[in-house]
């Protein structure tokens, strides 16, 4: 697997918020830009998604995928590929939440790393991990915020 990309925002909400609407993936096409449709097909003891599908459209590519989640209580949550899809290959994810000094305000960080059928430059594969990053995690700060 490739270099995982990351990227952090602060939201002024506490982790069980945050962590309540990164846990509700079949919401995520309502502020998730990019993501067309994610279906929970499994959940475990604690009612949040173990197997999930992903039909995204990122740009050039678009493409459906099989992901397993495992969860770190209201401090993490991890995903990687079990279903390739026609163009995605790898994918690793997680979303690591820790208080911000101060009090009051999460900082959330976000790492990807995605590898695809097609040759690609590390850079320009980055380059497109960082957008997606960054696009989600302003979504999910203007979702949780407002």
């Amino acid at each position: 697997m490739a270099d995982r990309t990351s990227s952090s925002i602060t939201v002024k909400a506490g982790k069980a918020e945050i962590m309540a609407v990164i846990a509700d993936l079949e919401a995520y096409p309502k502020w998730a830009s990019g993501i067309r449709d994610l279906t929970v097909q499994e959940t475990g003891a604690d009612g949040r998604a173990r197997l999930a599908r992903l039909t995204f459209d990122g740009g050039p590519f678009s493409d459906t995928v099989g992901l397993r989640y495992d969860w770190s209580g209201d401090d993490e949550a991890h995903w990687e590929l079990v279903e390739q899809g026609s163009v995605v290959t790898g994918l690793h994810g997680s979303y690591i939440l820790a208080e911000a000094p101060g009090g009051g305000e999460v900082e959330v960080t976000y790492e990807l790393a995605v590898d695809v059928r097609v040759p690609m430059i590390g850079m320009v594969r980055r380059k497109g991990e960082k957008r997606i990053i960054d696009s989600a995690l302003k979504g999910l700060k203007r979702h949780v915020e407002g």
